[in-house]
């Protein structure tokens, strides 16, 4: 909805989208206070640290695309 609002208000997204970007932080702040994804994330990170300092060779970061 966020992106949604942004994309169809253009530069005064930052008066008119606010309700929106209320919603998406509380989202998020759900997810970052999860002790259970804050493990998964922290162990996806050692695994792709490990594979770098074994290989040199960087992975690429995957892109995520918005569901608009």
């Amino acid at each position: 909805a966020f992106t949604k609002c942004c994309q169809e208000t253009g530069f005064l997204m930052v008066v008119k989208c606010r309700q929106e970007n209320t919603a998406l932080k509380d989202c998020l702040v759900g997810y970052y206070s999860d002790p259970s994804f804050y493990e998964e994330c922290k162990t996806e990170y050692l695994k792709q640290r490990e594979e770098y300092r074994a290989t040199g060779i960087k992975k690429k970061r995957q892109k995520f695309t918005s569901n608009v």
